[in-house]
């Protein structure tokens, strides 16, 4: 134990009694100066001379330093109560920050601290008046041992002064330390009560700054969201404003608008009477139409008669690249009449009897050179099928040798365009673009299509894909008081358009029977027979006509000796051969007017006897072969062309009537 500071031995004092220290000895200097001057002056004696005697001054000088050499526990709890109050401080200012408060020290450890200073400040002043006795006492000299003892009993009473002041500080300290230990418990209790307090409210703290970290992401997420509600109501605000200029525009084209609606409608209501006087004209002038309409038909019969009931237009069919170097130098055609073709045959010039080459001029209604399309051919026929919708009958057939052109004319390519179409498809163009057109006058009409061929005189359906075998067609008549013929169980399909039409064109072009012979790749082996039943009601004026349009492709002649045809093909043939010279004996007997006609004589003159018996205008197609090597077989075809020609069956009659 260091007794001169009065603390433990190897502890140093405190950092704040340190300057305390200093003061004290520059203070101690001070005072002991002063009490030399002061003893020299009252005692007026020089300077004594040190005595020789044994000095015990310099060992008890270290008691008049400290106070604390007499009460050292007083000094031990001072120091204790000192520490205390910083760790004290210390735990309360933790506390006092983790709860966030103000006044970070508390009363009572302020008012601890002032006791321990002032506790340290009293052996300051008492030291200070032992350094001045000690500094007013010299050494005496050896021999003055009087003086030596006055010496002496100054400093016994001195230091019994010291003693009795030591024992008061002594009682002081105790009390002090009494009071600090009081105090240092109620500390360490308070102490212990605000850990609890701390250990309780460390769960509450980091609850809570979970709950600050949670609620500082939502309030980013929420700024987040603010910052984009922000932008958003920005875009809407310029998107009101711009719809706000665009109703303020609509609003102004709205009153412009309203405007004109005012002196539109005053201009309909002048226009309503307008109307209303025009429409008494209409219904005036629509009966004129009809009845020019009814003239117009009553004109066309009349010029279809004067230009022949069976009129025959011939068609020369162009070369062809499956023809090689073949030339039509043996047909010649007049440049300035339309309606000739001469069949030029060379002679053979060796020898002494030498022939002139033969010619043979055709004269028909209209002949048509290779050169000409399916359009121009049309148009010259155009008229007679106008006649079906005035509700006449009408028949129109192809005949030739075959290869020469007849399916191609009657139907065209099988992938037709609006170009090569045939006269089949341009027919019903021509029909139900008139139909459409006539509705405007009152007129309603139905059509109903049938399509089928003679194969080896057989009747077949070609608008059934799959025929069944039991089934059979015959053709009779409708009954004993009508004439006209119809075939048993044949499929008559009702029709609106032209493309439903031309669905079953193409159904009864792959039914079809046909085959590849010598002459001809794809050569028709029966006779086709397209028939449109038209009936058409005009419910104003109670009239209703009905008639049909029937267009035949006839299986090509041909000779055995070309064709090859052998098996299957050569009784195709035989029976081709056969019902084309049935209806050439047909128009034989119509040509000399004998009084039976062998219709039955055929299956197919039999079926067109209602066409061919004068009640129908009728045209032929005579197709013929541009080869050389065919000049005899086109030679036949215009003979019997010719022979058609001449024939004269009669004035067609309409077939209208009155319904109520």
């Amino acid at each position: 134990m260091d007794w001169s500071r009065g603390l433990p031995v190897g502890q140093d004092r405190p950092a704040e009694s340190r300057p305390l220290t200093k003061k004290r000895k520059l203070q101690d200097e001070n005072a002991e100066q002063q009490n030399i001057t002061g003893s020299t002056v009252n005692n007026r004696i020089p300077s004594l001379q040190r005595s020789r005697l044994p000095q015990p001054l310099a060992k008890k000088t270290e008691l008049t330093t400290a106070v604390t050499r007499t009460n050292p526990v007083g000094a031990g709890a001072v120091k204790k109560v000192a520490f205390s109050s910083v760790s004290l401080s210390t735990s309360r200012s933790k506390v006092a920050s983790s709860m966030a408060g103000k006044g970070a020290k508390s009363h009572y450890g302020a008012r601890q601290a002032m006791t321990v200073k002032g506790t340290e400040s009293r052996p300051a002043a008492k030291a200070t008046v032992s350094n001045s006795t000690s500094a007013v006492l010299k050494k005496r000299p050896a021999w003055d041992l009087k003086g030596q003892l006055e010496d002496m009993k100054k400093r016994m009473s001195e230091y019994s002064g010291k003693l009795q002041l030591s024992e008061q500080q002594r009682k002081e300290f105790q009390e002090s330390a009494g009071l600090h230990s009081k105090h240092l418990s109620a500390a360490v209790s308070r102490n212990k009560e605000l850990e609890d307090k701390l250990q309780l409210l460390e769960p509450l703290v980091q609850s809570t700054s979970l709950e600050l970290e949670k609620y500082r992401r939502e309030n980013a997420a929420l700024q987040e969201l603010l910052q984009l509600r922000d932008t958003q109501l920005s875009t809407l605000t310029a998107e009101v404003e711009e719809l706000s200029a665009v109703v303020k525009a609509l609003k102004a084209t709205l009153s412009c608008k309203e405007e004109e609606l005012v002196q539109k409608t005053e201009c309909v209501e002048e226009q309503q009477k307008i109307i209303a006087s025009q429409a008494d004209k209409l219904q005036s002038m629509e009966q004129t139409l009809t009845n020019l309409e009814l003239e117009r038909r009553q004109l066309h019969n009349t010029v279809q008669e004067l230009k022949g009931n069976i009129r025959v237009i011939c068609r020369v069919r162009p070369l062809l690249e499956l023809d090689g170097d073949s030339n039509m130098a043996h047909i010649q055609f007049l440049p300035s009449d339309e309606k000739v073709i001469t069949l030029l045959k060379q002679e053979a010039r060796t020898g002494h009897n030498r022939k002139e080459d033969a010619k043979y001029n055709f004269s028909f209604d209209r002949v048509f050179q290779p050169v000409a399309k399916q359009e121009e051919v049309f148009e010259d026929i155009s008229q007679l099928v106008q006649s079906a919708l005035d509700g006449y009958n009408v028949c129109i057939f192809a005949y030739g040798q075959t290869g020469s052109g007849k399916t191609y004319t009657m139907e065209g390519p099988d992938n037709f365009t609006r170009d090569t179409k045939g006269m089949i498809p341009r027919a019903v163009d021509q029909l139900f673009t008139t139909a459409h057109r006539l509705e405007s006058m009152g007129w309603v009409y139905k059509f109903t299509v049938s399509f089928l061929e003679i194969y080896n005189e057989t009747i077949r359906d070609l608008l059934v894909r799959k025929p069944e075998k039991s089934v059979e067609y015959e053709i009779k008549q409708l009954s004993s008081t009508n004439q006209q013929l119809h075939v048993t169980n044949l499929k008559y399909v009702g029709v609106e358009t032209q493309e439903e039409v031309y669905k079953l064109i193409a159904i009864a072009k792959a039914n079809r029977s046909v085959a590849k012979t010598a002459m001809n790749d794809h050569s028709s082996r029966s006779h086709s027979v397209f028939q449109l039943h038209v009936e058409g009601t005009d419910s104003a004026h109670g009239l209703q006509c009905t008639s049909t349009l029937c267009l035949v492709d006839l299986a090509g002649s041909e000779r055995l000796t070309k064709s090859q045809s052998k098996g299957e093909r050569l009784r195709e043939a035989l029976a081709i051969n056969t019902s084309l010279s049935c209806l050439g004996r047909v128009f034989m007997s119509l040509s000399n007017k004998e009084s039976h006609i062998p219709y039955r004589s055929s299956k197919l003159t039999y079926l067109l006897q209602n066409s061919l018996g004068g009640n129908s205008k009728v045209l032929m197609f005579v197709n013929v072969s541009p080869l050389e090597e065919n000049f005899s077989e086109s030679l036949n075809a215009l003979r019997f062309a010719c022979q058609v020609n001449e024939c004269v069956i009669g004035t067609a009659q309409v077939n209208r009537r009155h319904i109520m």
